[in-house]
């Protein structure tokens, strides 16, 4: 993993990188949790979006399964916080094989990344 700027990090594909991270054995898993979590969080940020509720979010995945988080009306309170992740919970959705414990892993690591960020901007 190399170091990268905040503007790179944005520009990743996120649903491109749940692809090759999702799954048994899947050889993207490193990168979808490391880079793959701050480029989402980058955008969640950007959208007004706060950890908790990405946090809340990743219980709604882990309850009833990320086919249903991506049909909820506002899977995040705001609008435009729905239109960033829902192209990413639809795309973890349409995978052959869904593996919901992950995407629920993967979003409480976005949800730290978030976090992290307002924690450095108020100090």
């Amino acid at each position: 993993m190399r170091n990268r700027t905040d503007a790179e990090l944005a520009a990743l594909d996120v649903p491109e990188l749940l692809r090759a991270g999702l799954g048994d054995g899947a050889a993207g898993r490193g990168e979808l949790f490391g880079d793959g979590a701050v480029a989402a969080a980058i955008a969640l940020d950007e959208a007004g979006a706060v950890p908790r509720s990405v946090s809340f979010l990743a219980g709604i995945v882990r309850s009833g399964g990320t086919a249903y988080a991506a049909e909820l009306a506002e899977p995040l309170p705001r609008t435009e916080q729905t239109a960033v992740i829902r192209p990413w919970l639809t795309t973890a959705a349409a995978l052959p094989a869904v593996f919901d414990e992950q995407v629920a892993r993967w979003l409480e690591a976005v949800a730290a990344v978030l976090a992290l960020r307002a924690a450095a901007r108020v100090t």
